[in-house]
């Protein structure tokens, strides 16, 4: 092997492309819930906004632009709540208002990278929760599309070329399939049971549930399978001579199995985000120009009267980040704070040719994360004091949608759980958690939202019952409410 490859095995060695998706089903999930966890690991410096799009309906005929390429748009489309890197039209993540969430995962395979542009898999993930009623349905959607429209395109906001082939999860109140691709060839394992894990390589073997239907016989010609031996997919269309970061996966892929089956049979909403902040592993990770820029975890309860729990981050490096709540409504606020600003057709990704300059995405959120994580370093003590009292309050909150999706409070008392709008102070001091006041500012380490109603009646137990000494409410369920009129208090 030359030395330029030796370095260049080097680079790719110390900034690897990773992310990790997770899925628990009853047995392996404590109560009757399947969560979905998900942690996308991007370039350092990207920003990943978390948008809500409701339902709409469309003319026959329509076109949809995508990222890169226009397609055919459906009559019909879903509401979604997606986390997305702000260059881009599709998502790393997201969920939709039938009860689907999809995450997707970077890999290479023997089948090249198509050059040119076509659909990324952020774009099919995006279409599949748009499209799809299930998760058996949005697989659907994506494999059709991918037969159709074919995959590629740049996948990071940089003019230096990447890209590469995806594989999927895909999760319902009843079940999850892991959907892997190599250029337009794809296979499908259905999961109906347990917990199952997903890391930047081929993992479905001879168990197919579903497949292309060239698959074999592409494999054949190619000379990859001899027609006679079981057919083992990741065997077959794994590279012989795979990136360093497919190599780096495996340790991280076993490391989220293992933290997985310590948990197989107890796995909660705050079990999935403790994996996700997970650092040992490498599942939180913020290496080599890259890091963990936004986290997803969801609740989906099999008894379809209850609604499904939706949290995201919004902001990098869940172990430093709180995760927040959404939950569809026909009310649905929209989060401003937490969308990038727009460039319209001076977009550099719009103009071409792309990416040849840089725009400031970063959300009001965004910038606020940024801010403390700088005052964490100069003040540590203080900061780190502050954080406890947030995790704490972030434990109280899923403590208290625990009991409600349990049944113990009416589940129709969570009409009122949205996203409510995150007013950032330039500075100020903010009230505590009723048992104190938090003596630092603290304009969204996290981002929590007021979780916020007037007439909760008093039978409900809250996290904090007490009057929010910023909008002076009777009733606040909130974590910390952060407004343009946030409490001045003395230095």
């Amino acid at each position: 092997m030359s030395r330029k490859s030796d370095e260049m095995r080097v680079k790719m060695a110390e900034a690897p492309l990773s992310c990790d998706c997770f899925v628990s089903l009853p047995p392996g999930s404590r109560d009757d819930h399947v969560i979905f966890g998900k942690n996308s690991d991007r370039p350092q410096n990207e920003v990943q906004e978390v948008v809500h799009y409701p339902s709409a309906s469309y003319p026959p005929g329509s076109m949809l632009e995508c990222t890169y390429i226009q397609i055919p748009q459906v009559e019909q489309t879903h509401a979604v709540v997606l986390s997305k890197p702000a260059w881009m039209w599709g998502a790393e993540m997201g969920a939709n208002d039938r009860g689907v969430c999809v995450g997707n995962e970077a890999v290479w395979t023997r089948e090249p990278v198509a050059p040119g542009e076509a659909l990324l898999g952020m774009d099919l993930v995006r279409l599949g929760l748009e499209r799809g009623d299930s998760a058996w349905a949005a697989l659907t959607v994506i494999t059709s599309l991918l037969e159709e429209h074919g995959q590629g395109g740049q996948c990071k906001e940089d003019p230096e070329s990447f890209s590469y082939h995806n594989t999927f999860l895909l999760v319902d109140r009843n079940e999850a399939w892991v959907l892997e691709t190599a250029g337009k060839l794809w296979v499908a394992q259905k999961v109906t049971e347990g917990v199952k894990n997903i890391s930047n390589q081929l993992t479905i073997g001879a168990e197919i549930s579903a497949e292309h239907s060239e698959l074999r016989s592409t494999a054949q010609a190619q000379g990859w399978w001899d027609g006679e031996k079981e057919f083992n997919f990741s065997a077959v269309f794994s590279p012989e001579n795979p990136p360093a970061r497919m190599e780096l996966a495996k340790q991280r892929y076993k490391g989220g199995t293992e933290l997985l089956q310590q948990h197989d049979g107890s796995v909660t909403a705050e079990v999935m985000m403790s994996i996700l902040r997970d650092k040992p592993s490498g599942i939180c990770m913020n290496s080599g120009g890259f890091c963990t820029t936004g986290s997803m975890v969801s609740v989906l309860p099999r008894d379809a009267s209850l609604p499904c729990i939706h949290f995201f981050t919004a902001t990098p490096d869940p172990s430093r980040s709180i995760f927040k709540p959404f939950i569809f409504s026909d009310c649905s606020t929209p989060v401003l704070r937490v969308v990038s600003p727009q460039f319209g057709p001076d977009d550099p990704v719009k103009k071409q040719p792309r990416f040849q300059s840089q725009v400031d995405r970063r959300h009001d959120l965004y910038k606020a994360h940024q801010a403390v994580l700088n005052s964490m370093e100069t003040n540590p003590d203080e900061s780190s004091a502050v954080y406890e009292v947030l995790r704490d309050l972030e434990s109280q909150c899923l403590s208290e949608i625990s009991a409600m999706l349990s049944g113990e409070i009416p589940g129709d008392e969570l009409g009122d759980l949205f996203f409510d709008c995150v007013d950032i102070p330039c500075s100020g001091r903010v009230a505590g958690d009723g048992r104190g006041t938090v003596k630092t500012c603290v304009p969204c380490l996290t981002g929590l939202r007021l979780i916020h109603t007037t007439h909760m009646p008093a039978t409900i137990p809250s996290i904090a019952q007490t009057k929010c000494l910023n909008c002076k409410c009777d009733w606040s369920i909130f974590i910390i409410c952060i407004t343009q009129r946030a409490m001045k208090a003395p230095h």
